[in-house]
């Protein structure tokens, strides 16, 4: 993708449905006058008063306690530097969704028109009352330094510069599991840091509070080594200048143990790398090139331990992996600061968390067999979902123990399961769904290439690296389409109708014929079919000239599921095939089945269907919790239609009985933990949160899922096909742009798993 149309695509994504990244919503009812008395006036005197009286009672009654500032004077922003606060709000603004989406927490962006160190301090301690915790960001040091002292000592709610202690923490946790693996204490290693501005120095001040030695430490600059006898020094380089008479990176790497870099690109050259240690630590976090590219570092010494800034090599040095939980377990004991032992304690629960066993789903977003502490392997990475639950207990306990909370927390099983319940509105499994088909794209028929919103996904598709797309349809429209879109990729095109396929086309139709002639089909017939994109599409797969095919956007879904079940059909021990749906609900994902194929399913079918439904989960990383829904509970009605889900939960159990699943049940209980263990706790679901929904008949289903789009706006991912031979699926008539994108992502994961249950199969008999 050209800079260009990159510059174009996020400018459009920051102006477009609306302005921004962020809004503030209500979180009380407001239909009724009634509502409204009381969210104002009159009502709302009643908590100021109470807030009057008592000040803390504001965290009872106001949004204080779980809001963050973010707050900057654009001086130094990401690469850009000193572009100024306005120019910064993009960036404060995206820092406020990060906040939201890792931890739950509510953020407001403030960029202050100010360099003035003293103005920017009064200003934020004259709004202050507001927020619950003040995240600093993109300030030049050294001012950054003084701003953020001050602020600690002045106010009485969490403050952090982030740009330091972020990355601070984060590099920390993976030194001392470097360390580990290399045999080394972090009191005798000799330590190189290039860089000496903010990050660098709250690095190296971080490294010294677990064990470094200063006179070990050779900190750079852009002039070269801090020295002691370097004149005009600021107290901040001053503090960790070597009494080394040496000048140059090269003699600061010779015998060095371990290098982190906070600096500029390419300036670590492979004979710096080979002058170091055996068992060399390299931390080369300049973005978005590090100090020594990751596959020159590696081809250099096979002894060394690499991480980088980037998202695309091992051991991500991520500083989201940081703040968001640092404040979530700042703002839950209403901690007055965020201390050294805080941050220690971050630091531990991370270099912890990487050591042990991964879960399930990590793995699938990495596309890893197994994940394991090791060289490649030293901290989390940011999909982990127990982040949320490791990290805050961590820093909610060190500001309990160093006397700096004042809301304690007792429960802590309570407070763990609180927190799993603060990530469910998240997106993850979309970046899941991402991370996971880019790991081995597979190439993806797109049949309906010449429709404008199919060709901008499959573009999407292939300039993110998710899938290899094939173009399937008219040629002409298509290559008219790609230039519109600037979309200028070399990708195949094939137009059924054309003369050039039709050495390809009668193989297909030949195929076709032989596999379907005792079904009425006659030659003539399937020579026809061919030059019907879903038929032709389908036998690409079939015969092996593509991996997976997505279809629907234009046409009916019956239109497009008739050609498909002819040509692929069902799998192997599948009765019938059926579909999925994840809904991405404020509860997390959630699995509804079966939406698109089966009218009326019989007892047997609707078992299979939550079978298969939990094997799609499984591959996504979930434990199945199925409820079979009725309009009845556990026998409450003796109708057919009730008997029919409670025939299909008996299957389940004898067939299954390792899939956690029960019914009949009605929407409601099953939804509803608390009232599901009441009233059955009998039940397999009970004291569990229900994450799959199988449904009764299609009309039901099919309408539930519809109705959570619209109405609550929840994304959906499918439908997903469940039980046929190949990776083909049909998208719903009319689906977004983003839809066709999710889709394509299913359809490379469908085949990932294909490919691997294939080679398993062979090994198995080899």
């Amino acid at each position: 993708m050209s800079k260009q149309k990159i510059r174009r695509e996020a400018l459009v994504y920051h102006a477009k449905p609306q302005p921004g990244k962020i809004k503030i919503v209500p979180t009380k009812p407001y239909a009724t006058q009634r509502d409204l008395a009381l969210a104002y006036s009159p009502g709302v005197a009643a908590p100021c008063l109470e807030i009057e009286k008592d000040p803390e009672n504001v965290y009872k009654y106001t949004t204080k306690g779980n809001l963050v500032a973010v707050i900057t004077n654009g001086t130094a922003v990401l690469g850009l530097g000193d572009i100024g606060p306005m120019a910064a709000k993009p960036v404060m603004e995206g820092k406020s969704l990060l906040f939201k989406i890792f931890a739950d927490i509510d953020s407001i962006d403030i960029e202050l028109d100010t360099k003035d160190v003293e103005t920017f301090i009064q200003t934020v301690k004259t709004i202050a009352p507001t927020f619950g915790g003040i995240n600093l960001e993109d300030i030049k040091a050294p001012e950054a330094f003084e701003i953020e002292q001050r602020l600690k000592e002045e106010l009485d709610i969490p403050v952090m510069h982030d740009d330091q202690h972020g990355t601070a923490i984060i590099s920390a946790a993976a030194l001392l599991n470097a360390l580990d693996l290399a045999e080394k204490k972090i009191s005798e290693v000799r330590i190189v840091i290039s860089g000496a501005g903010a990050a660098a120095v709250s690095c190296t001040k971080l490294y010294k509070a677990f064990g470094a030695k200063a006179e070990n430490i050779v900190m750079l600059d852009s002039k070269g080594v801090i020295r002691k006898d370097r004149e005009n020094l600021s107290p901040s380089k001053a503090e960790f200048a070597s009494a080394r008479k040496i000048d140059t990176l090269e003699e600061a790497m010779e015998n060095a143990d371990v290098f982190v870099g906070l600096s500029i690109a390419d300036i670590v050259t492979p004979s710096m790398l080979k002058s170091m240690a055996p068992n060399p630590i390299v931390f080369a976090m300049a973005n978005p090139d590090p100090e020594i590219a990751y596959d020159l570092a590696m081809d250099t010494r096979e002894d060394i331990i690499m991480a980088t800034g980037r998202s695309d090599h091992p051991n991500q040095v991520n500083n989201v992996l940081g703040f968001p939980f640092i404040f979530r377990g700042a703002l839950d004991v209403r901690a007055t600061k965020i201390n050294e032992a805080m941050k220690m304690a971050a630091v531990k629960a991370l270099a912890d968390l990487a050591k042990e066993p991964v879960p399930e789903q990590v793995n699938i977003a990495y596309g890893e067999t197994r994940l394991a502490f090791s060289r490649e392997y030293i901290i989390p990475k940011p999909f982990d979902p127990r982040l949320i639950s490791e990290i805050p207990p961590a820093i909610a306990k060190a500001a309990m123990e160093s006397g700096v909370a004042k809301e304690p927390i007792e429960d802590w099983d309570k407070y763990k399961e609180a927190l799993m319940l603060r990530s469910g509105n998240d997106n993850k499994i979309v970046r899941l769904l991402h991370t996971r088909a880019k790991m081995k794209a597979k190439r993806i028929v797109f049949a309906e290439a010449d429709h404008l919103d199919v060709l901008k996904a499959a573009q999407i598709v292939h300039e993110e690296g998710i899938a290899i797309p094939i173009l399937l349809g008219n040629r002409a429209i298509i290559e008219e389409l790609k230039e519109e879109i600037e979309f200028d990729a070399p990708l195949e095109i094939i137009d059924p109708n054309e003369e050039a396929t039709s050495k390809k086309r009668d193989a297909y139709a030949k195929s076709y014929w032989e596999q379907r002639r005792r079904t009425g089909v006659t030659e003539y017939q399937a020579a026809i079919k061919m030059r019907e994109r879903n038929y032709y599409g389908a036998m690409m797969v079939m015969a092996g000239d593509a991996d997976g095919m997505i279809s629907g956007y234009s046409r009916a879904y019956p239109t497009v599921v008739k050609p498909i079940l002819e040509v692929i059909g069902r799998a192997n021990n599948v009765k019938r095939v059926a579909t999925t749906n994840i809904m991405i609900t404020e509860r997390g994902p959630m699995f509804l089945s079966d939406t698109s194929i089966n009218i009326d399913p019989s007892a047997a079918t609707i078992a299979e269907t939550a079978q298969m439904t939990a094997n799609v989960a499984k591959t996504f990383g979930f434990e199945t919790v199925a409820a079979l829904l009725s309009y009845a509970n556990f026998g409450s009605s003796s109708h057919p239609n009730a008997n029919k889900v409670k025939e299909a939960v008996k299957i389940l159990h004898t067939e299954s009985p390792d899939i956690i699943a029960d019914g009949e049940v009605q929407m409601d209980f099953a939804l509803n933990k608390v009232l599901h263990q009441q009233k059955f706790p009998f039940s397999k679901l009970a004291g569990k949160k229900v994450n799959t929904l199988i449904f009764p008949n299609l009309e039901s289903a099919n309408i539930t899922y519809k109705l959570l789009k619209e109405l609550n706006g929840a994304d959906s991912i499918g439908p997903i096909m469940m039980g046929l031979r190949k990776s083909v699926h049909i998208l719903q008539l009319g689906a977004s742009v983003d839809e066709i994108v999710n889709m394509a992502a299913v359809a490379v994961i469908d085949a990932q798993e294909r490919e691997k249950r294939k080679r398993a199969r062979t090994e198995k008999n080899n």
